[in-house]
């Protein structure tokens, strides 16, 4: 039996949740911010083709992934990045382009992760992200994220725009929303698999509203960095946590409810 468990633990083709895994995925998100918003604005190339940019890349990191028989970190983390920079253009294209608006996006975005989650529970039996080790349930997994880090924008927009939070403001609250779920984790019966989509959809929105602290003009609240810049500093940080922790260790503290 111990041998058996081990196997599968091997061929799991995600990460080991950590510190260090939340550490990486807000850096990646904020860099998916900054970088989108590098492309469709700072190279003037517009929402919709930059959307079609980063869904080819996407595309091209997912065929990627799904072809490795194990937990690669450079695959992996590749399809992240993709997820976040064609979701920030992706919301940004029909908040902005097609004028639907970012209370609409993200109530609409938010029923589809929600939907994902459910059908995926009813297909599987499962949403854990314990050990992703079959083709079925790695389509519904990244299919959640995609939508994830796309609604992550919309939402970061909507609080910190419509809501009038401003960029701090919401990072802020994001990220006391997570400590709530981190609290939650240890004083709560809530299952963990919940828990953990929950702390994962947030830290989108999280680094969306940093992304934009740090790159937007003073006169809207942000720091006004240069985005490409910004973008590179993000993608060594996030580098160096995968490289330095390997993303691997203390299995049992992955989700498994």
């Amino acid at each position: 039996m111990t041998v058996a468990m081990t196997s599968r633990e091997t061929m799991s083709k995600v990460p080991v949740v950590t510190l260090a895994f939340w550490v990486a995925k807000i850096a990646a998100t904020t860099l998916g911010e900054t970088g989108g918003d590098a492309v469709s604005m700072s190279l003037n190339l517009g929402y919709a083709l930059s959307t079609v940019i980063f869904a080819g890349v996407f595309l091209i990191a997912l065929g990627a992934q799904l072809a490795t028989t194990a937990y690669h970190p450079v695959s992996y983390w590749f399809v992240i990045v993709a997820t976040t920079t064609v979701g920030t253009t992706m919301s940004d294209y029909c908040d902005r382009t097609l004028g639907l608006g970012y209370s609409v996006s993200s109530a609409v975005l938010l029923s589809s992760v929600v939907l994902v989650l459910v059908v995926w529970r009813l297909v599987t039996g499962s949403i854990s992200v314990a050990r992703i080790t079959d083709r079925r349930s790695e389509i519904f997994y990244w299919t959640t994220i995609l939508f994830s880090n796309t609604l992550g924008t919309a939402l970061g927009d909507w609080l910190s725009d419509t809501q009038g939070f401003g960029f701090g403001g919401s990072a802020l609250v994001f990220g006391g929303l997570i400590g709530l779920v981190a609290a939650a984790y240890f004083v709560t019966k809530i299952p963990h698999a919940l828990l953990f989509w929950a702390a994962f959809v947030l830290t989108r929105p999280l680094g969306a509203t940093l992304g934009d602290l740090l790159t937007k003009a003073h006169e809207q609240g942000g720091l006004h960095l240069d985005r490409i810049s910004s973008s590179l500093v993000l993608a060594v940080l996030m580098i160096g946590c995968i490289a330095f922790t390997g993303l691997r260790k203390s299995p049992e503290k992955t989700p498994s409810r």
